[in-house]
């Protein structure tokens, strides 16, 4: 999702539906059924028309068969609630089942789905969205009663949805639907950019009076519901009827592998698709031919989130300090393998708005220990929360530890559980691992650093902060926006509480069958996990 927070799971139980996946047991992947990593190997990035793998483009597509694809998880909390939505597992399972009104390209630009058209009105504060014509599983038609009661579901007040703090310039009780197919959508104030709210990470469409989402859930997907065990797996069966095309492949399961191990392990043998790897895994097996890496670029923000509400880090030089203490260089060889680039503590390095006119931050060990001896803060000991429930999580960990180390600062690492690391750190603790899956970076700002976001790590709460972000939603000229959303930025690059020391390669891997697989799209984009688009060769 990338972003990603929220649960993570315990390897595959006992009872994981072994008929459809033999060999399935407590510790992931029987070693019998998928032999060692080194009996498989890796090819290079993507495919071309003559590989297997990456852009889809070897051959026609062939209809049929179950692609079986791994993922890391969530445990038996886990929901096919779309609103809810917080892993990529999650993610990848509500794109099969369910549709937004729009979403996001390779560029974050928002792109209509559901949604067969938009526009606006001069003033910017309202616009008319007009649907396409497209049914639910169960035969209904998706109308504007529909998308109304799914966005004042996710509104509600006493619910913490994802895609509330996105939704929220909407005034939804003047919104109203103006035929089956039309909705007139009523803002606060104006917004120049309403398209990505309709494509905000969760904003999902479902039937008016949808609650139970758990024992026969209906979507407008390209795949329907056939079966789900939380933490286990889940399969979903061909959509005929799909608006944008029936998919090539008969089924669809999604199985819950939180070992990467054990994920590549089953490539080619259990699963076709695995999500997740690691750059040495990628590194150490490429082009032997037996499975295929297809490589994200930039995909995935790493770094650290420091909680701006408590001590120490509720002193703006202690955080300044911590930026000082990292030396990005080491961090991406050390925890990527090399596989990524430097960050400079900003989300979205290369996105639309992103401030690349700030000069890079390289450490500086003294200028961090006068920060911390100003603050009095000399001798600092600081717990770092981290987990092995992402690529490179642990190994940063240990580098940074060692990097402070060198300007005082004692750090001690902990490492919490998979199942529950997401939950237990966005209100606990000081000092945290954290990353993201891509997404623009108003809805950054949106979903994470304004006081009333859902999803608020590092405990961001400046009401001049939340102004800003509403100036630059009302901005009609672009030029004038992009320069609101550079001030914000250079606030947080001053003294925000997200420490950014790269941006890591998503690395997939699939089997040697698998075709349609996009090499392009970074996830949490409309072509990520876009398995209504994939074959089997």
């Amino acid at each position: 999702m990338h972003d990603e927070p929220a649960r993570h799971l315990p390897p595959l139980g006992d009872h994981a539906d072994e008929h459809h996946f033999p060999g399935l047991r407590r510790r992931g992947f029987l070693a019998a059924g998928a032999a060692s990593l080194g009996a498989f190997a890796l090819t290079g990035c993507g495919g071309t028309d003559d590989t297997p793998g990456g852009d889809g483009s070897a051959g026609t597509p062939r209809r049929g068969g179950r692609l079986r694809a791994a993922f890391a998880g969530g445990g038996a909390s886990e929901t096919l609630d779309p609103h809810l939505t917080s892993l990529f597992a999650d993610a990848a399972r509500a794109k099969a089942l369910y549709d937004k009104l729009a979403d996001y390209d390779a560029d974050l630009s928002a792109q209509p789905r559901l949604a067969e058209k938009w526009e606006a009105n001069k003033t910017l504060d309202r616009w008319q969205v007009t649907l396409r014509r497209a049914t639910f599983h169960d035969g209904r038609p998706v109308t504007a009663k529909d998308v109304l009661h799914s966005y004042r579901r996710i509104a509600d007040p006493k619910k913490a949805f994802r895609a509330k703090a996105s939704l929220e310039p909407i005034d939804l009780d003047a919104s109203r639907a103006t035929g089956e197919r039309g909705i007139e959508f009523v803002l606060k104030r104006p917004t120049a950019e309403f398209p990505n709210i309709l494509a905000a990470f969760g904003a999902y469409i479902v039937p008016e009076g949808a609650t139970d989402f758990g024992k026969k859930p209906i979507g407008s997907g390209p795949f329907r519901f056939v079966s789900f065990s939380p933490g286990r797996s889940a399969v979903f069966r061909r959509n005929e009827d799909y608006w944008d095309g029936a998919p090539h492949l008969d089924e669809l399961e999604f199985v819950i592998a939180n070992e990467e191990s054990a994920r590549v392990s089953a490539l080619g043998g259990q699963v076709e698709y695995a999500h997740e790897l690691h750059p040495t895994t990628a590194r150490a097996h490429e082009g032997k031919g037996q499975i295929t890496i297809v490589r994200l670029r930039g995909s995935d923000m790493q770094g650290f989130a420091m909680k701006t509400d408590r001590t120490p880090f509720d002193d703006k030089r202690v955080r300044q300090a911590f930026f000082l203490i990292a030396d990005r260089k080491e961090l991406i060889d050390g925890a990527l393998s090399g596989a990524g680039v430097i960050g400079n503590d900003l989300f979205g390095k290369g996105y639309e708005y992103y401030a690349d006119s700030l000069p890079q931050r390289e450490q500086d060990l003294d200028r961090a220990r006068a920060l911390l001896k100003a603050a009095g803060a000399e001798k600092l000991k600081v717990t770092l929360d981290t987990s092995a429930v992402a690529t490179g999580f642990t190994e940063a960990a240990s580098i940074f530890r060692d990097q402070a180390a060198k300007a005082g600062v004692t750090i001690k690492v902990k490492t919490g559980s998979k199942d529950s690391y997401w939950s237990d750190i966005l209100d606990s603790g000081t000092l945290c691992s954290y990353r993201s899956g891509a997404m623009p970076i108003e809805a950054h700002i949106s979903q994470r650093l304004l006081t009333d976001s859902t999803t608020n790590a590092t405990k961001w709460h400046h009401k001049d902060f939340d102004a800003l972000y509403q100036r630059a939603q009302s901005t009609k000229d672009k030029a004038e926006r992009t320069g609101v959303y550079e001030r914000m930025q250079r606030r947080l690059y001053s003294e925000g509480g997200f420490l950014v020391w790269g941006f890591a390669d998503w690395i997939l891997g699939t089997a040697r069958n698998v075709r349609g697989v996009e090499s392009k799209a970074p996830a949490n984009t409309l072509d990520w996990a876009r398995f209504d688009k994939v074959w089997l060769a």
